[in-house]
């Protein structure tokens, strides 16, 4: 069954016993290796892994998403792009169809996954077809010229992998001599455009069978040209390249491309009719890229961290891909194997760490020359709400960042928002209105630190604000302490923390006033410093000088600012803050009670 676990033999390895479909009864199954039995133990995490072949045969855990195949063969084009954000699966599902399709495949690489039991589609399908398959991730340059020769050199590198074709006796010396100048990673511009093309013609002739093509993140290179400014070469090149390929390619059995983005189908893919793109708008294929919440439950029940799923399902589920919910795979499979050494360890941004979040950045710093709508939007979002516009699937990334209309839409595509409910029509035919939402607590964490980021970047260029702040909390002056946060307050976004518990929701406030406290030279700020019988929330030891400050900050939940403000007041009485000042000796200490609201907050304070 789809995402069940399996513990079969290669290589000569048989299994005592029917494959399993439940990973309680695959964990003590015993497997008869050459020969020798022994008991079954648990499989690997596949932490990076995007080659199929190594995955089923080394014992890694494998979330069955063969169907992917049968469904491709019934709905297939003669090219077919997936489009999804990326850490979703796109490179392993690539790895698995040319492992499917390639002539020469071991079948028990398939043996107990899904498409093994339609033995009419594997007879037909399986290791019946030479297939050319290239990653275009490594074509990263800061150049064009160097942006060709990487390309050059992964489509050299494939055609490597058919050396038989220079000694194939179906070839002519002429033809051999192409497919030497393919094999050579300093090929010319004219050899590269052509070069698919004419290694699948070279292939179709040596084998008699149609060629499958395979290109995955074929969107890479253009991603690259456009951060590096050589944009219009490299659509010239990849569109030549394509149209041999994919339009004029006489041996072309049927391709798959993916990527991250739907490029304009006008910019490399002019003429191509039977094309076929599914999005992650589409239902078609939508639970094949991703991990679906059944699946979620099977692996962490497997590794025996069943009481983690609020956990992951709060941080990385929340994605809507056609009529499925499903959790982005990367984060779950990481937070799994640092969860099975430490189940203690704290949840991470694994998705952050794999790429750069310049659209965020583009996003967020828009707000401040675009309408204060924005901004509002913005806050809806990050506090949990939803906001409707008008998407548009179809970009070059010429047009990510021309305007904030476009802006929505990449953020949409690329993951870091998702949708709510269903589309409705737009008034522009090119475009569908989606309700749009973060997705979950850990692509919130990447949104609400560039907002700090900005905050932090503001407060830094207001020295003199800073200053009359900081005055005034050290001479106790209250109501200006309180005119000024609020003045800092509406020039940032409102973040209330939905997508943690109640008791967390000043995290935001908190952080605000430790990043105007932070730019006040000879003041010594601690966050969540051990003092009496707890953790306070702010303290601040004054160099030079006898004054201690402790700083209490409450959400207000009543929407009665005074009440909230007095009980942040009596925490610091009740939890004993004052004591770490005390047995230090400092002789004057300002305790502060801070209750928050939206933009608004009270501030009260005593002195010790």
């Amino acid at each position: 069954m789809p995402g069940g676990i399996y513990f079969q033999g290669f290589s000569g390895d048989s299994i005592a016993g029917s494959p399993c479909n439940t990973t309680d009864s695959c964990y003590n199954q015993v497997i008869v290796r050459k020969g020798h039995a022994y008991m079954g133990k648990k499989k690997i995490l596949p932490v990076g892994v995007e080659n199929f072949s190594k995955l089923r045969t080394d014992n890694y855990y494998y979330v069955d998403k063969t169907k992917l195949i049968e469904k491709l063969l019934s709905h297939r084009g003669d090219a077919n792009l997936f489009t999804r954000p990326r850490r979703f699966g796109k490179s392993l599902s690539m790895n698995m169809l040319r492992q499917f399709f390639e002539e020469g495949t071991d079948p028990l690489l398939f043996d107990g996954l899904y498409i093994s039991s339609n033995r009419e589609l594997c007879a037909e399908y399986m290791g019946q077809y030479p297939v050319i398959a290239v990653s275009l991730k490594g074509v990263n340059a800061d150049n064009f010229e160097e942006a060709g020769r990487y390309l050059a050199r992964i489509i050299s590198e494939e055609a490597a992998r058919h050396d038989f074709l220079a000694t194939s006796g179906k070839l002519t010396s002429m033809e051999k001599k192409q497919f030497q100048e393919i094999q050579n990673y300093r090929m010319d511009k004219d050899t590269l455009i052509y070069s698919l093309r004419d290694l699948s013609r070279f292939l179709e002739k040596h084998s008699g069978k149609k060629v499958i093509v395979l290109i995955d993140e074929y969107d890479v290179p253009l991603a690259k040209a456009s951060e590096n400014g050589y944009y219009n070469e490299m659509v010239r090149l990849i569109r030549n390249l394509f149209e041999n390929a994919l339009k004029t390619n006489d041996s072309l059995k049927f391709s798959v491309l993916t990527g991250c983005l739907r490029v304009a189908k006008e910019s490399i893919f002019t003429g191509l009719n039977n094309f076929n793109v599914y999005s992650i708008t589409d239902a078609d294929f939508d639970e094949y890229f991703g991990f679906t919440d059944h699946e979620v439950k099977e692996i962490l029940h497997y590794y025996g961290l069943d009481d983690h799923y609020d956990t992951v399902r709060q941080w990385y589920d929340g994605y809507r891909f056609g009529n499925v919910d499903v959790y982005c795979p990367w984060d779950v499979i990481n937070y799994c194997s640092d969860h099975l050494g430490n189940p203690d360890a704290l949840p991470k941004n694994y998705w952050l760490n794999t790429s750069g979040n310049d659209v965020i950045n583009h996003f967020i710093d828009g707000t401040d020359t675009e309408k204060e709508v924005t901004k509002q939007e913005l806050e809806l979002l990050v506090n949990g709400e939803t906001v409707q516009k008008n998407i548009r699937e179809e970009l070059t990334y010429t047009e990510l960042y021309d305007s904030m209309d476009n802006l929505w839409s990449t953020l949409y595509m690329t993951g870091y928002l998702t949708s709510r409910g269903k589309p409705e029509p737009s008034e522009n035919a090119d475009t569908v209105a989606y309700s749009l939402a973060i997705p979950n607590r850990e692509v919130r964490n990447i949104i609400t630190s560039r907002i700090m980021a900005r905050f932090k970047e503001g407060v830094k260029k207001d020295g003199e604000t800073v200053r009359n702040f900081c005055d005034a909390l050290y001479e106790g002056r209250s109501k200006v302490v309180e005119q000024l946060f609020r003045e800092y307050m509406k020039k940032t976004v409102s973040v209330r923390d939905t997508f943690v518990r109640k008791p967390l929701k000043e995290n935001f406030y908190h952080g605000l006033l430790l990043g105007i406290l932070s730019f006040k030279g000879g003041w010594s700020v601690r966050s969540n410093r051990e003092s009496g019988n707890g953790f306070s929330d702010i303290m601040v030891l004054i160099d030079d000088s006898d004054t201690g400050i402790v700083i209490e900050v409450k959400y207000d939940e009543k929407d009665d600012l005074d009440t909230t403000c007095r009980e942040a007041l009596q925490q610091i009485m009740d939890v004993r803050y004052t004591e770490l000042f005390e047995q230090q000796g400092v002789r004057r200490i300002l305790k502060y009670g801070i209750a928050c609201r939206r933009k608004d907050c009270r501030v009260m304070v005593e002195t010790a």
